[in-house]
């Protein structure tokens, strides 16, 4: 079970334009400013690069193109692990505003571009702190406080909000026309990512 700031189920096959509309709802949640930079650091382990807030990555599959920013919203395929290696949260398909995760995370996706594999080593002060975070379900710790993670990135998608709010307007000008039947219309959402959204805002709102 995800704990993370990141989780949205994965999709199913032809669901891609619902899913950037129902996205848009996400939009109107804050964010918070990310850290920014980076220095040609090279480690012991490989082409490892520190930045200067102390995230670390290391460039698995070079990108093409543009690199996202605050302004954006990321699909991604990621795996969430603890120092031990232990899986703490994946998902082969998620989607999110660059400014709606830990710092950590939001600061690597600002360095990356389509089609990009990265490894992410995010510190505690970048991710979720000296606190323990806990599985809602089972009350157990999934991520024990002042825990390094590491996480396994590729960045499949990014559109501005600017063109997801335009999209999620076209849509609802289609319902209006054909009384709120519009086909391909952002109407009856899956209720797996209606939930994830409304999970998403509430935790955000209360920030």
């Amino acid at each position: 079970m995800s704990v993370t700031a990141v989780p949205i189920l994965p999709l199913k096959k032809g669901t891609m334009t619902k899913y950037w509309a129902a996205i848009a709802l996400v939009l109107a949640a804050g964010g918070g400013l990310a850290y920014w930079g980076t220095s040609d650091v090279r480690q012991e382990y490989g082409d490892i690069v520190t930045t200067p807030s102390g995230l670390r990555y290391k460039i698995i599959q070079t990108g093409e193109g543009k690199s996202p920013t605050d302004n954006d919203v990321v699909l991604v395929s990621y795996t969430g692990m603890l120092k031990d290696g232990t899986v703490f949260d994946q998902n082969p398909q998620a989607g999110f505003p660059v400014t709606g995760v830990v710092p950590g995370f939001s600061e690597g996706l600002k360095i990356m571009q389509r089609g990009g594999k990265y490894r992410l080593w995010i510190p505690a002060e970048l991710g979720y702190g000296p606190e323990d975070q806990r599985n809602p379900q089972t009350g157990q710790v999934a991520i024990p406080g002042g825990s390094e993670l590491t996480f396994d990135v590729e960045l499949l998608e990014f559109k501005s909000r600017a063109e997801i709010e335009a999209m999620q307007k076209q849509m609802q000008e289609m319902q209006k026309q054909q009384g709120g039947q519009a086909s391909g219309a952002p109407q009856g959402l899956p209720p797996e990512i209606q939930a994830q959204i409304d999970a998403q805002m509430q935790a955000q709102q209360g920030q």
